[in-house]
């Protein structure tokens, strides 16, 4: 919970957390819903997910425990790499195994004066070293690790260390050569086996005499830019005027694994940007989602014919309309979104919204035949395989989940930041058109 996020955020989060899940076995029992749910704010899913699948493989495959070396539990637990499985292991289990999160590779590049790439092998097995040193052999390497990281994250912090309140000061490369009094010899001068093999020369307007010239500053990487259709679609009764959205889940892996949204064609360029296009991407998106889908953009003004099936739930959906809302723009770490809103009003007799098509994984996608979903009120219907042609229905990628939410039950969901602010636009538009 406290990679990318703040102790005073993750607290009350940690807290709802051990209330829900006080062992490991309770955690395994639970579902990625329940797991997103008590997540919901904290970004990164994909780190609920992880910890929710290494839970379930420690319980079923390893009596309920986690192993008690580093070497094992980095290599048979999912989402546990060599910091995570140091840390635990040298805290719980009392081995000598070193840890290197943000807070001691700053701290240790400063101790050492390493002003080279921060995430070269080269550099980061220097500082894995390193950290290896300040426990060997100790008795108390949980204690150890523990120290460098608060040090790291209190003291030796990213702007203005506080270089006087500092245990390590005697010892601190960088402290020592960053004083006004240090001699710095040039590279002519220096003897040759002083010379660092690792090491970036330092510019010059770098020098100015703090340790924060440590680690080596590097460019940031511009995160890439991309443009989504995001569609809100409602259904609305004709009978009753009850209100209904229609809802995906996203993939287990990669961009917020299991959340839900609303139907969305990602990364769109060139005339599928384009005002006209995006008006016909309702009628794509529900051509896959929908068993009896609204006709198509071009025959909307051709009479309707009704199906002879006698059931409401057959009748076929008109789109009223398709409304800009605007664009929300939403950043993530290594892409800034761009969504461009749009609602969609869909309409249609009876009393429930219409029958969607089983939405399946794509490890599932050869056995889509016998699948069966829920309807809204629960009922199991089975599977029946489209007419559509696949490159007619397929704008978005193959989803877990596809369902219809009341009204008053979106905000509920499991939905990202970015989702609620495209709700948020959309529900203004609502103000208006009344």
């Amino acid at each position: 919970m406290l990679q990318q996020t703040q102790v005073a955020t993750v607290i009350p989060y940690y807290n709802k957390w051990m209330a829900k899940f006080p062992t490991i076995r309770d955690l395994a029992a639970s579902d990625i819903e329940t797991v997103n749910s008590l997540w919901k704010g904290l970004g990164y899913y994909s780190r609920a997910a992880r910890l929710l699948s290494g839970a379930q493989k420690a319980v079923k495959e390893l009596h309920g425990r986690l192993p008690d070396n580093a070497k094992d539990m980095e290599a048979e637990i999912p989402g546990v790499g060599r910091y995570s499985a140091g840390a635990i292991c040298s805290i719980a289990y009392n081995q000598c195994v070193p840890v290197l999160d943000g807070n001691v590779h700053r701290l240790l590049s400063r101790f050492t004066a390493l002003h080279a790439q921060p995430k070269s092998k080269r550099t980061l097995d220097i500082l894995w070293a390193g950290a290896e040193s300040f426990i060997e052999q100790s008795k108390r390497p949980g204690d150890i690790n523990q120290a460098l990281i608060e040090l790291g994250s209190t003291v030796c912090t990213v702007r203005d260390p506080v270089c006087s309140d500092c245990p390590l000061r005697l010892w601190c490369k960088g402290y020592q050569k960053t004083q006004p009094n240090a001699s710095h010899p040039s590279a002519v001068d220096a003897d040759i086996e002083d010379l660092c093999l690792v090491c970036d020369p330092m510019p010059s307007d770098e020098d100015d005499g703090s340790v924060t010239i440590y680690p080596m500053k590097t460019a940031r990487k511009k995160p890439r830019e991309e443009l989504d259709s995001v569609n809100v679609i409602e259904w609305r009764s004709i009978n009753n005027g009850d209100r209904w959205f229609l809802l995906v889940r996203r993939p287990q892996g990669g961009l917020l694994a299991g959340l839900h949204e609303f139907p969305t064609v990602p990364n769109l360029t060139g005339a599928k940007a384009s005002s006209s296009d995006m008006a016909k991407v309702p009628y794509r998106l529900l051509q896959e989602l929908l068993m009896h889908p609204p006709h198509s953009l071009h025959s909307e003004k051709e009479p309707s014919k009704k199906p002879t099936n006698s059931n409401p739930s057959y009748h076929v959906p008109k789109i009223t309309h398709v409304t800009p809302a605007g664009d929300v723009v939403h950043v993530f770490s290594h892409i800034k979104k761009t969504y461009r809103v749009q609602w969609v009003l869909l309409e249609g007799e009876g009393d429930e919204p219409p029958q969607l098509r089983p939405a399946v994984s794509p490890d599932q996608g050869a056995r889509e035949n016998g699948n069966c979903v829920k309807n809204p009120k629960g009922k199991q219907r089975p599977s029946k395989r489209s007419e559509v042609s696949e490159a007619e229905v397929n704008p978005i990628p193959q989803t877990l989940s596809v369902q219809w939410v009341p009204l008053t039950q979106v905000e509920d969901t499991n939905i990202g930041t970015g989702v609620l602010k495209v709700w948020k636009l959309v529900e203004k538009l609502w103000t208006i058109t009344r």
